[in-house]
């Protein structure tokens, strides 16, 4: 699934429609900066919205996600091609997922024999402070990598508007989370929430 095609397609089918960006957002009851988002290729409509923006361009799901008009001889192909990429996505999210734990707990592991020699041998001061730099230089590296790979991991999803975003790092590694949400702020809303991972973008 392409979002920039995907994107291009919602404009072109909102414009053959003869609808605005505005006109469109009201009729899903969602804001414009929303549709925009979408036809920019930086964000893909919520489930929820799926359905009702099909209607409203008289288009099919299967359309929407192939980024194309479908012909019915093409249809059932695009439809078990585009299943296909969805499932492929969860699982390269999944993967990236536990890679990021993998990291995390690598990184620790690698550290603690550095903060335990610098704590119970006889050693002189500079050759503890250096080794106790080496590990925390170890251990927020890996947090780093494991941090990157984790956001980028699927999704997270605004339990306001629905909205799938995909955070600032900083954003990401500064807000408060528990195993399978993170507080973040709604790109689209601007709500400050607890946003749900997802799997799928």
């Amino acid at each position: 699934m392409d979002q920039i095609s995907t994107g291009k397609f919602i404009a072109k089918e909102r414009k053959r429609k003869g609808y605005t960006q505005k006109q469109l957002s009201e009729k899903l009851e969602i804001s414009d900066k929303t549709i925009s988002k979408w036809e920019r290729g930086n964000g893909f409509p919520e489930v929820s919205l799926l359905l009702p923006l099909c209607n409203e361009l008289d288009i099919t799901v299967n359309e929407l996600l192939s980024g194309e008009r479908v012909s019915e001889k093409d249809y059932r192909e695009k439809a078990e091609e585009n299943m296909v990429n969805l499932v492929k996505e969860a699982q390269e999210s999944k993967k990236k997922i536990l890679l990021s734990a993998m990291v995390a707990i690598l990184a620790v592991i690698a550290a603690t024999p550095l903060f335990v020699i610098s704590g119970a041998m006889q050693m002189n001061n500079l050759t503890r402070i250096i080794l106790i730099l080496i590990g925390s230089v170890v251990i927020v590296m890996g947090l780093v990598i494991a941090c990157i790979l984790d956001r980028d991991a699927g999704a997270f999803e605004c339990p306001e508007c629905k909205t799938r975003f995909i955070p600032e790092i900083g954003a990401y590694m500064m807000g408060a989370h528990t195993i399978t949400k993170r507080k973040l702020k709604c790109p689209n809303c601007g709500a400050h929430r607890y946003c749900k991972k997802v799997l799928t973008k």
